[in-house]
């Protein structure tokens, strides 16, 4: 019966092709945008974007704007104001305006994300900090930021069912919203604010919204008393915390949109700062919002304004004076005339969470080793984009993140690598944040043992000085308590046992122009940066640790230093980003060569897709060349040339034609019979050579990629052959002169186990088919006699129909280039002249004449006829089978023998030198009698093993009595079919490795149904296998078919089309006996069936027959 694990896997199948699933259509985004406070970092994230919407997580048509906030210190209302102003300009432009018009925002969905302040913990800033998480969804490999995160929440989660207008998110927080929450939108207009809730104690550092009964917002509170902030809790006893995430209708924008003309509003804009004005610094919250609030007073909210300087802030902080007051007041006026009467409603996403990313480290790395779903789409794994040679020897509660590490690298609880490459004997205990470290540097941590300590590499720019240096910190300081507090440290040790340790002074790490009072880790110059005579290194901050001081205290005091604040500010996010595209591309060409050579079942598509979006396929193909080139393994080799197709198909871009298509142009054949011949080495670098001269057009890419998979089936052929290791042939008497030997064949049905036996599938999966043998309407319908006749030649007779039937088609060879075309099977007895080679009868290429090899060997010719009564594209199994009834009959005219393993073997190897690939189970199926599972492990030579079902012979009579095979007319296509099976497998689609596993498990399953004698059982194996088929090769399902298979299904157990289906015979296992007048009652009274033909079957308990007859009629 099948399993409960396969019937799931049959439902989810079923749900993936008709597209069914839980994820609502996201929003159809008309501008996303990211303001950035850095001028320097515009272009280096507008990339990243750009980079979102080649993978694919972005939607294609969404115009993507990465705008400068005019002054660092216009606050998120300020830059939200110039963001939206600069949106609507270039929508204007787009719609053919001269000028910026508030019209285009009635029809627009806007999404600001605001990068917000510098973050001490990653120098790309809390948008872009990774997440060790990853998308197993995705169509392309990409590190998981906390952007991403956030725009996957946004476009699927918050965002679906909106009214024009304009969403407003920071990117200071890690959010987690779990389920898909139903915002009302219906008749919406004003302003929507997004809460999940927290605790009191919580909300006592964070804002909190006061509700009233109507779900209005009252009041804003930040860092309220207790007794406030109680105030505003909800029935759950839980307070609404101010996320971060608003959304403007579009009339509410268009207010909102207006102001930027009116002073002072209009400084917090670039057309502000290009005219000279004097920056504001609104709060989107605190300033724009709270004038919405009902209970706002608008003396208090305008006369008594105050610049909310919020924890994370490390800015060097300014003193307000009176005209900055005053400013900020008539900012307030204008906002309060503006936008007062403008209702804020709050939509509370219950089970919803909210961590805002603090300037705590111990924080920080809590944030990236906690586990658990932040969203349905992300999985979170400790280890993630990264390869490592021990991964046995990192913790699980660790988190790796785009690293590389080589050696015995140890790394403790709580601990995070990311954006490193680590070589040699490195200790990480618990409680370590490193990330940026390069190969070079890594090398002096091998001295040290690192507990509870933070290294970071840091890229800066000093005016045109590119500069890597490095700052060390402990997870238990806390970047802003003033020095003079009992609670401040430094790498988590007082300050004073810190300079006890390093013979530094405090004078030399605050100068004179720092207050006593301000002093803090912040602005503390502890991290050289520059020496005149020697280069900087991390060994210069980690002496820091204790180890020694003599040199090091020297080089410290002497070198040029800065504080975190002064990194900070001199950040280079270009390189950094640079820096992080480096080690993804390393570790991807890593991850190329160790699943390639260690045979992984993983998918490489992700990753081909994401080198090329980024521009790295050319790295990435050489890394292809070097696998294909170092290993011996012919299946290997052939499955490295199917991702070189890949990335070739990729970079086409979908244009230039359809994969599938004609591969022997002929400057490929040099390299082609050089992978004929066994050089592969030679051959893979006259592909190389070749590919070179095809990569300007999308067409040529894709005719360029269709050779590549040419070159592949050469390696699978070559690798197939391999089971010609298992042929073997003993020497018996020939027959007599013209004495016809006579082999004939049943037709086999496949039962479940299907593609599995398809080679490379067999080989790198395992395979495993049960079949049955079949009489239809009583007679064995594939059969072949030869006999040895006087003259030396071959006479070849090709039965259309069966061997009654006098439409026959003659060849006759009488020389060797008769046989040349063997090879080609569309050339006519190109099967028979196969045969004749295959099995050694006739040697090709041979400097003997094949009269001379027919006279020394056989003292004459050949003459063979071939017969099958069973239509073409029957699903049958009729070529493979007929292949075992030539060879069989042709061994023993030549006066040999085999057995029928070896002849399995034998018809293998003949269809690889008919170049038409193909599996075992036909000839498992055909040749052996009745009921039995054919495996093959997953290993090179490729060798079939057969097993017999132990049956009763009256199960047999009641199989036979509910057995039926209906022809359904229409002309089944296996190769256009296998072409794509093949290709996906070699993607390693993950749904196609699951299958794969599924189909073999069907398998086992099914063989216990049969020993058990349930009917009812095999019917739900042979469904389950018909939904494997179907996934595995879509389209094999033809509607006629599907009508047929409808109209059946009342009165059938189970069902499914023979072989690899889209066409032929279906075959029915009946709920009750002998039906085959009935159901051909039923199919007739069906209009729009066509032409079909409802045939009796039954089991065949003796499988291929050969014998010797003495006339020719027998």
């Amino acid at each position: 019966m099948a399993s409960k694990a396969d019937k799931q896997h049959v439902e989810t199948l079923a749900a993936e092709q008709q597209n069914i699933g839980d994820q609502p259509k996201g929003v159809d985004w008309t501008v996303i945008a990211l303001t950035c406070q850095c001028k320097d970092s515009i272009y280096a994230f507008q990339r990243e974007l750009e980079i979102r919407q080649h993978k694919g997580s972005i939607a294609p048509g969404v115009v993507l704007l990465t705008v400068e906030d005019p002054e660092t210190c216009v606050g998120s209302g300020g830059a939200t104001l110039n963001a939206l102003l600069v949106a609507a300009e270039h929508l204007s432009a787009k719609a053919g305006y001269t000028v910026v018009t508030s019209d285009v925002l009635q029809t627009a969905r806007i999404l600001i994300l605001h990068m917000g302040r510098d973050f001490p913990f990653d120098d790309c800033g809390r948008s872009f900090t990774c997440l060790p998480m990853e998308n197993p969804d995705s169509k392309a490999e990409a590190l998981v930021c906390n952007i991403d995160v956030l725009l996957h929440i946004m476009t699927y989660k918050l965002g679906p069912g909106c009214t024009p207008g304009v969403w407003v998110c920071s990117t200071d927080m890690i959010l987690t919203v779990p389920s898909y929450p139903d915002i009302c939108w219906e008749g919406f207009s004003g302003v929507k604010v997004v809460s999940v809730p927290g605790t009191v104690s919580y909300a006592r550092d964070h804002g909190v919204y006061l509700i009233d009964q109507e779900g209005y917002v009252c009041d804003i509170i930040y860092k309220g008393t207790e007794e406030r902030i109680k105030e505003c809790a909800l029935q759950d006893g839980r307070v609404p915390l101010v996320s971060g995430i608003v959304f403007f209708s579009w009339e509410t924008a268009e207010k909102l949109l207006a102001t930027h003309v009116t002073s002072p509003l209009d400084s917090c804009t670039y057309m502000g700062l290009d005219s000279g004005t004097r920056p504001v610094q609104l709060s989107i919250f605190f300033d724009i919002l709270l004038c919405m609030a009902r209970h706002t007073c608008e003396d208090v909210f305008v006369n008594r304004a105050n610049k909310i300087l919020q924890s994370s802030d490390i800015t060097k902080p300014t003193r307000a004076d009176s005209s900055d007051m005053a400013i900020m007041r008539s900012a307030r006026a204008v906002l309060w005339q503006e936008l007062r009467g403008i209702p804020v409603t709050m939509a509370y996403i219950a089970d919803g969470c909210y961590d805002y990313m603090t300037l705590s480290a111990d924080d920080h790395i809590r944030n990236l080793t906690r586990r658990g779903s932040m969203s349905s789409c992300f999985v979170v794994h400790h280890i993630v984009h990264s390869e490592l040679t021990h991964p046995a020897m990192l913790n699980e509660d660790c988190s790796v993140i785009n690293s590389l590490l080589d050696g015995e690298i140890t790394v403790g609880p709580n601990s995070v690598v990311q954006h490193c490459h680590l070589q040699g004997s490195i200790h990480i205990s618990s409680g370590c944040l490193l990330s940026g470290v390069d190969l070079m540097s890594s090398a002096v941590l091998c001295q040290y043992q690192l507990c509870d300590i933070i290294i970071q590499g840091h890229h800066i720019r000093l005016r045109d000085l590119k500069l890597k240096i490095f700052s060390i910190t402990g997870r238990q300081d806390d970047l802003q308590v003033p020095f003079t507090s009992d609670s401040s440290t430094f790498l988590n040790v007082p300050w004073a046992e810190f300079f006890e340790r390093t013979g530094i002074k405090k004078e030399e790490v605050w100068g004179p122009g720092i207050l006593e009072e301000e002093q803090c880790l912040l602005n503390a110059q502890l991290f050289p940066v520059f020496h005149v005579t020697e280069p900087i290194g991390m060994e210069d901050v980690l002496w820091f640790l204790g180890l020694e001081k003599g040199r090091f205290l020297r080089k410290w005091q002497s070198a040029w230093r800065l504080s975190i604040r002064e990194v900070l500010s001199c950040l280079d996010q270009q390189a950094e980003l640079v820096w992080r595209q480096q080690l993804f591309l390393s570790q991807a060409q890593r991850k190329v060569q160790t699943t390639l050579l260690a045979r992984k079942d993983t998918s490489l598509w992700p990753l081909i897709r994401a080198a090329v979006c980024e521009g790295n396929e050319q790295q990435i193909l050489n890394t292809l060349d070097a696998v294909a080139t170092a290993t011996v393994d012919l299946g290997i080799a052939a499955r490295t040339l199917a991702c070189v197709a890949d990335v070739l198909g990729c970079m086409a871009g979908g244009q230039g034609g359809l994969r599938s298509g004609p591969a022997a142009n002929p400057a490929w054949i040099d390299a082609f019979q050089l992978l004929e011949k066994g050089n592969v080495v030679l051959g893979v670098k006259r592909l190389t050579e070749e590919r070179g001269k095809w990569l300007s057009r999308p067409d040529l890419l894709v005719r360029a990629a269709r050779h590549y998979e040419g070159a592949e089936q050469i390696l699978i052929r070559r690798a197939v052959m391999s089971a010609r290791e298992f042929i073997s042939m003993g020497q018996v008497e020939l027959p007599p002169m013209n004495q016809w030997v006579v082999a004939e064949c049943p037709a086999r049905i496949d039962i479940s186990g299907g593609w599995s036996d398809t080679p490379p599938i067999t080989y790198e999966h395992g395979g495993a088919v049960l079949d049955i043998a079949v009489l239809v309407d009583k007679r064995k319908p594939i059969g072949a006699k030869v006999r040895r006749i006087a003259e030396p030649k071959l006479h070849l007779v090709l039965n259309s129909g069966g061997r009654e039937q006098r439409m026959a088609m003659e060849i006759v060879c009488q020389s060797l280039e008769d046989l040349q075309d063997y090879c080609q099977p569309r050339a006519p007895g190109a099967l028979l002249k196969a045969a004749f080679i295959c099995t050694e009868i006739i040697h090709y290429p041979s400097h003997v004449s094949l009269r001379d090899q027919l006279m020394t060997g056989f003292g004459g010719g050949f003459e063979l006829h071939t017969w099958s009564s069973l239509p073409h594209g029957s699903g049958l199994g009729t070529s493979s089978i007929l292949a075992g009834a030539v060879m069989a009959a042709l061994i023993t005219a030549a006066g040999k023998s085999s057995d029928t393993s070896s002849l399995i073997h034998a018809v293998l190897h003949l269809e690889q030198m008919l170049t038409t690939g193909g599996g075992w189970q036909d000839q498992v199926g055909g040749l052996v009698p009745g009921i039995k599972i054919g495996r093959s492990k997953p290993q090179l030579p490729l060798r079939v093993d057969v097993e017999r079902i132990a049956v009763t012979d009256e199960f047999v009579k009641t199989l036979n009595d509910h057995l039926l095979l209906v022809y359904t007319g229409k002309t089944r296509l296996a190769r256009n079919l296998l072409q794509d099976v093949l290709r996906n497998w070699y993607a390693r689609l993950p749904s196609i490795v699951e299958n794969a596993d599924a189909l073999v498990r069907n398998t086992e399953e099914c063989a216990q149904a049969f020993i058990k004698g349930d009917l009812s059982q095999i019917g739900q194996c042979l469904n389950t296998y018909w939904q494997q088929k179907k996934y595995m090769a879509p389209g094999c399902e033809p509607s006629a078919v599907r009508q047929i298979m409808a109209v059946l299904r009342p009165h059938v157990h189970g069902q499914s089309l023979a072989g690899a289906g889209g066409g032929g015979f279906l075959y029915l296992l009946t709920k009750k006996p002998r039906q085959k007048e009935a159901l051909e009652r039923i199919l007739r009274a069906s209009e729009g069936l066509g032409n079909f033909n409802v045939h009796e079957v039954e089991v065949d308990e003796t499988g291929i027959t050969v014998r010797l007859s003495e006339t020719e009629g027998e």
